[in-house]
């Protein structure tokens, strides 16, 4: 069991089981030994609900990445593919079936398609020759992964350039299908609220998948009161900025894969006299973040200025609990003593993690780069100077500095000026192109068809509206103790989060206008519970709300959400 993953609200081992339950069931339809030949892009989201023992368990003896030409030796009798429905992949696939059927014993091949199997694919296989090759094809739905006590996520990272650049659907399609087994599992969920025409498709798959499976009346108690399904686009401005939070930039500096995070090895390197820089490490120091960390648990979703504070009181505590051996006397202390010291040790290294962690995060926030940045994000985010060329925005280009930040800038303003008048917008659009490079007239096309860069229509700014009703900018924030959720952006209130709190309390009927100036449609559906399920609240007890991000989200949204679940009576708990 991952203890980390039943502390919150829901017991989110239960999905975690009865992933780990399907996988098993397969693995063992193969009898005989297995070589796994993994999507690489697999490897990640499957680590997070089965390790390598639980394989093993099943008589997998090798796994290899999937890659062109012949696989590399291995005396087993089965050897199966966990792969994406990509096309691209089967024609590698055939390319592997065919090498090892010149090679000599005829083996058993199987696939696995995650999450869903697809006819084109099949279709490809076949034309290659290969489809009869396998014994076994099947689906294995992996639509939402357990992360953590509070988190699940389906690791779509590219949901959010399918639905609103290529018009595919198909992650809606998966994320209906995720919400479905989940309701399987925890109970069907009474009231679906929603805001965007994604999250209206998705609410309208799950009433349709309802109706056709009206003869299996789900007979479980609803752990969920309510689902909010949020469109990205609803709120562009969020990703935009830049994540003050420490899990936040722990991601925006290092970038955090499948709740890893790979950072400089030379701050974990163990300080020996004597050490020349031949002896620092070279490869990349891996470390999984979640909750299991007690430490981290603790200051992950803190503002980064509230974390130093935290980390120096825990290098006081654990400096006092090492000393305390010296008062041990008796046998019976120093027993003690000694069944604390694992604890006691992996809490010294626990810290000496994130400290070293801290210190590389500091080096970039006390930059005078990332202090300029700032103060323009926060200004564009308070309605200041938005409807002009940006005199830092200009330097970032004229010296050059990485695309990715210009265009973040450039779409943050444009987003909180309600899109930008023509001539600036074509004064910034040149500079990019002549500066980076004219391949890059596609990227500007494509952030403009995303909504995410765009020219004013019609000479009206809707965000100062947006700004003043939600309540999106807060002058005073307390980043040690915060009360409100805009500490996650240091002033800035996260507009998805705000609408999640205010749908809790006092309803999304006070903010009716807004909602019509937002993209998207907003709704409301009930799904009638069977007879003697419906919930009686017991006096006190929270409402607990599954919010749905349809495109993505942000670790300092996630932290938003857990503040508001903290909070007496608080809304939200889980998040996705």
């Amino acid at each position: 069991m991952a203890a980390h993953l039943s502390y919150g609200r829901v017991n989110l081992n239960v999905l975690r089981e009865a992933v780990r339950r399907e996988l098993r069931e397969f693995l063992d339809k193969c009898a005989g030994s297995k070589a796994i030949v993994w999507d690489e892009y697999l490897t990640g989201p499957f680590g997070l609900i089965a390790q390598y023992s639980l394989l093993k368990e099943h008589e997998v003896e090798k796994m290899f990445t999937l890659k062109g030409s012949r696989l590399p030796a291995a005396d087993v009798k089965n050897i199966i593919f966990f792969v994406r429905p990509r096309l691209e992949l089967m024609d590698i696939i055939a390319e592997n079936v065919l090498s090892e059927d010149r090679r000599g014993p005829t083996r058993d091949f199987h696939i696995l398609f995650v999450p869903r199997r697809s006819l084109l694919c099949e279709q490809r296989l076949k034309d290659l020759g290969v489809l009869g090759s396998f014994i076994h094809r099947e689906e294995y739905s992996l639509d939402l992964i357990p992360f953590d006590g509070d988190l699940l996520s389906m690791e779509s990272e590219c949901a959010f350039k399918e639905c609103y650049l290529e018009g595919d659907q198909t992650s809606l399609y998966h994320a209906a299908k995720g919400l479905m087994t989940l309701q399987a599992l925890y109970g069907t969920i009474p009231q679906i609220f929603g805001k965007g025409e994604c999250a209206r498709q998705v609410a309208n798959m799950m009433i349709r998948m309802k109706r056709e499976f009206t003869g299996s009346q789900n007979s479980i108690f609803p752990v969920f009161d309510n689902l909010l399904l949020l469109d990205r686009n609803v709120d562009l401005l969020t990703p935009l900025a830049t994540q003050l939070t420490y899990e936040g930039l722990i991601d925006e500096i290092y970038g955090i894969q499948n709740s890893y995070v790979k950072l400089p090895p030379e701050k974990f390197a163990p300080k020996k006299q004597g050490d020349g820089a031949k002896d620092l490490p070279t490869e990349a120091k891996k470390l999984q973040l979640n909750s299991a960390e007690e430490l981290y648990a603790e200051i992950r979703d803190k503002n980064f200025n509230a974390v130093g504070s935290v980390l120096s009181k825990k290098a006081k505590i654990i400096s006092a609990a090492f000393e305390e051996r010296h008062n041990a006397k008796t046998v019976g202390e120093i027993k003690q003593f000694v069944s604390q010291l694992p604890h006691m040790q992996a809490a010294r290294g626990s810290l000496a993690n994130h400290t070293s962690i801290a210190e590389l995060i500091k080096d970039v926030t006390t930059s005078e780069d990332f202090f300029d940045k700032l103060t323009v994000e926060q200004e564009f985010m308070s309605g200041i100077d938005t409807d002009k060329v940006n005199n830092y925005i200009e330097d970032c280009i004229a010296q050059k500095h990485s695309l990715i930040k210009v265009l973040r800038l450039v779409c943050l303003q444009s987003v909180c000026n309600s899109g930008l008048k023509q001539k600036v917008l074509d004064y910034y659009k040149r500079e990019i192109l002549q500066t980076y490079g004219y391949e890059h007239i596609l990227t500007l096309h494509n952030l403009e068809k995303a909504g995410l860069l765009k020219p004013q229509t019609g000479g009206r700014n809707n965000y100062p509206t947006i700004r003043k009703t939600l309540r999106l900018w807060m002058d005073d924030v307390n980043e040690q103790n915060p009360t409100d959720i805009s500490y996650v952006y240091s002033g800035y209130a996260p507009l998805s989060v705000r609408l999640a709190q205010l749908l809790s309390r006092p309803g999304w009927r006070s903010i009716e206008e807004v909602l019509r100036i937002l993209p998207g449609p907003h709704f409301e559906e009930r799904q009638p519970l069977p007879t003697g399920l419906q919930k009686k609240r017991q006096p006190g007890e929270n409402r607990v709300t599954l919010v749905f991000f349809l495109g993505g989200v942000t670790f300092a949204e996630i932290a938003a959400l857990r503040f508001l679940s903290q909070l007496e009576d608080g809304g939200c708990s889980e998040e996705t």
